[in-house]
């Protein structure tokens, strides 16, 4: 099946480190009246994805391989400003996917942000006007990246990471005040020093990871060959402090997987879905699923899908493609056009039929979520966890002469088989709900994994 697609590209991210979601469709080229098809991108300095240093916390900050390097960028001139600002400004008004704009009056948000930039704004006022101005539609999805935001969203959907840290990809558990990790990236500092999937970092050098102000995780970042010290906890176990030298961290998001056996017996994949947001996840599951049947076949398939915030819609079919095949659903805007999500399936081993759970949770959104809604619809597979956030709306990508970007809700998805279920805002409600946390559970002792394990047995 040929993975990589050259027509439009599908998007969903979402913001997570902020509780805010987005997602993003079709990607429909520049902003001039004649479109041409660029290439898909995949994070954002709004915090879209969560991570150690892969996305900074602000929208003023970008990811540099290292942090001691600073660069000025260039002025920016008025009338460019103004063109950039109208072309934004028609994009929402032509194309955004609620007619009334959520209640804004939208024409007078034009006057208001012209007179802005007429009044005198530097480059990095100018940008952060301009996410503003897309912020006051209130639908937590759409965005705007300044050019240098732009280099690394299309770095990181490359796999293409290169950054200085411990390298680690990072989740935000709130109420607890720490950050989680979802995957440790092989052959890093962070790996060398033991540091594990699900451990949860509470300090760094002595300071606490997050506070009143926020995630701090750029404590994590840092000079080549400088160490850091964190405090960290495994479930189950005492706080410990590591101390760590800072590498540079390069190559693709990992994908973990490992055989485990449930109660019964059965031979089951646990394959860790962290993100759709990097091209190699797709391939990376196929190699899985690969290897683990290469010396018996396989009882079932469990898909931790709980932290999959989503990513793109070239690696989400990518994957759905392993375990199912047709038209799943469509997109629809506020035209009521529709584009269909279909998926070409290639079996590994009988992939395409074996018995299939999908664990989702709070943190399942964008792709995430639809990836596992339409497997739910569809009745290939069992999904277990919590109620999903509901963030569904469709962006489009809207490139500016400046080199920056816009992502705007332009879509919302439907079901193939219950197209009257609007996920947007309800969510996902799992066939089995279980309402514990990641991060308090190492893999051997998760009990949504052990339901799910369970639920094979029973299939």
């Amino acid at each position: 099946m040929p993975k990589k697609a050259s027509f439009p590209i599908i998007w969903i991210l979402t913001l997570v480190l902020t509780g805010v979601s987005f997602a993003c469709q079709t990607v429909v080229g520049r902003y001039t009246p004649t479109a041409t098809v660029l290439p898909p991108s995949s994070t954002t300095t709004s915090s879209p994805f969560p991570t150690e240093t892969l996305l900074p916390a602000s929208p003023t900050l970008t990811l540099t391989p290292d942090v001691t390097a600073t660069l000025t960028p260039p002025a920016m001139p008025l009338s460019l400003q103004i063109e950039v600002f109208e072309a934004l400004w028609q994009a929402v008004n032509t194309d955004y996917l609620y007619p009334d704009f959520n209640g804004v009056h939208w024409a007078a948000i034009q006057v208001e942000y012209r007179q802005k930039i007429m009044a005198g704004l530097n480059r990095d006022e100018f940008y952060l006007a301009m996410d503003e101005m897309l912020g006051l539609l209130g639908d937590e999805h759409s965005f705007f990246l300044s050019p240098e935001d732009v280099k690394e969203e299309e770095a990181s959907y490359a796999g293409e990471n290169d950054y200085v840290g411990i390298g680690v990809y990072t989740s935000p558990v709130i109420e607890r005040r720490q950050v989680n990790i979802i995957v440790v990236f092989p052959g890093s500092p962070a790996q060398e020093a033991g540091l594990k999937s699900r451990d949860n970092i509470l300090e760094v050098d002595g300071q606490p990871i997050m506070d009143k102000d926020g995630i701090r995780t750029y404590l994590l970042r840092g000079p080549v060959g400088s160490p850091v010290t964190v405090l960290v906890q495994t479930p189950g176990e005492q706080p410990r402090q590591v101390t760590i030298v800072r590498r540079r961290i390069q190559g693709a998001m990992p994908a973990p997987y490992t055989l485990l056996t449930s109660p019964g017996g059965k031979r089951v994949a646990y394959i860790l879905l962290p993100s759709f947001a990097d091209e190699t996840i797709d391939d990376q599951v196929g190699e899985a699923l690969r290897e683990l049947t290469s010396q018996a076949p396989l009882d079932g398939v469990v898909l931790d899908n709980r932290q999959n915030t989503g990513g793109a819609d070239v690696v989400a079919r990518g994957v759905l493609g392993y375990f199912i095949q047709g038209d799943l659903g469509y997109f629809t805007n506020r035209r009521g056009e529709k584009r269909w999500l279909s998926v070409n399936g290639e079996d590994i081993q009988g992939s395409l039929k074996i018995p299939l759970v999908v664990l989702v949770g709070k943190n399942t959104a964008s792709f995430g979520e639809i990836f596992s809604g339409v497997l739910q619809d569809s009745n290939r597979a069992i999904l277990i966890g919590e109620q999903t956030p509901g963030n569904v709306e469709l962006l489009y990508r809207y490139d500016f002469p400046d080199g920056s970007r816009a992502w705007i809700a332009r879509s919302a998805f439907r079901p193939k088989n219950n197209p009257e279920q609007d996920w947007e805002g309800a969510g996902i409600t799992p066939d089995q709900v279980i309402a514990e946390s990641w991060d308090l559970y190492t893999l051997e002792t998760d009990p949504v994994v052990q339901a799910a394990l369970e639920e094979l047995d029973r299939q």
